[in-house]
């Protein structure tokens, strides 16, 4: 790997463009990653949110997801806390566990953002979900065994579906599934 100068092109309240060499890329200024939570009610139903993203300029179909360490005072938040929080924001649902399933990059050529990608298990209602002030977030609990059908038939309407609800559909398969076996210590 060549050794090349960073150079912080702009930064904004949320992102900054970064210059390296000859790649172009943005980091995100408050933050230290994203947190995606594969949740299943005890009704065996899948909990996705629906948003509109103005980066797309369309609805998208989600799983349930957000920044860590970005909420005033959270810098030091950890990434199964964020998870938590985002599921509880966005869909209304408090999760008795938190298991990290797989980590990575969100978008390798575009942004330095690393992604977590966590199951929620032992989940009860505790709220409205929605979202915070700024968001107006959909909340669907579709059935497992109709996801698939569910999500191509809102694709063919124009929404936009989050390939990562895919990954996450993939890990629910491992592990034992959704109400299979824990694995110890991972919180």
């Amino acid at each position: 790997m060549n050794e090349s100068t960073q150079t912080t092109l702009y930064t904004g309240k949320f992102l900054a463009l970064i210059k390296e060499g000859h790649w172009e890329y943005v980091e995100r200024v408050n933050g230290t990653g994203a947190a995606v939570i594969v949740a299943v009610t005890p009704e065996q139903k899948l909990l996705l949110v629906e948003q509109y993203r103005i980066p797309v300029h369309a609805r998208t179909i989600e799983l349930p997801a957000g920044i860590i360490g970005d909420e005033p005072g959270g810098a030091d938040e950890s990434h199964a806390e964020a998870a938590r929080r985002e599921l509880l924001e966005e869909t209304g649902y408090a999760a008795a566990e938190i298991e990290l399933l797989t980590a990575g990059p969100s978008g390798a050529g575009l942004t330095s953002e690393r992604v977590e990608i966590f199951r929620a298990r032992g989940l009860r209602r505790a709220g409205k979900g929605g979202g915070v002030a700024h968001e107006d977030i959909t909340v669907h609990e579709i059935p497992l065994a109709e996801v698939m059908a569910w999500l191509e038939s809102r694709a063919r309407t124009g929404v936009l579906v989050d390939p990562k609800i895919y990954a996450g559909l993939f890990f629910l398969t491992q592990k034992g599934g959704p109400a299979g076996p824990r694995e110890s210590g991972q919180e």
